[in-house]
């Protein structure tokens, strides 16, 4: 089954407060694969490109070690995140 094309996040829950895209895709895969799997059953790993401008706000955090690494955006901020998606979302990496 293929998953589908993105071009913007949806909003986050309520429980949610931040947007956090990780910058290492094993890291990404870790995530999907051995928690998203087993909470919700499924888990993806997605590719996209945002212009550097905007997300030089936002500094780099270490969840980790040396390659876990984050950025932490405002739930509110990802409107403006999202208009600045150049192309596509695209997954990656599926998990179930």
């Amino acid at each position: 089954m293929r998953e589908p094309v993105r071009r913007a996040w949806p909003p986050r829950l309520p429980e949610q407060p931040i947007f956090y895209p990780v910058l290492d895709e094993d890291y990404a895969i870790r995530i999907a694969r051995d928690r998203n799997v087993r909470h919700d059953g499924a888990g993806f790993v997605t590719r996209f490109e945002v212009d550097t401008g905007f997300l030089s706000r936002y500094p780099v955090r270490r969840a980790g070690g040396e390659t876990i690494l984050e950025l932490w955006l405002p739930a509110e901020e990802l409107d403006e995140s999202n208009a600045l998606v150049v192309g596509r979302i695209e997954v990656v990496h599926a998990f179930r």
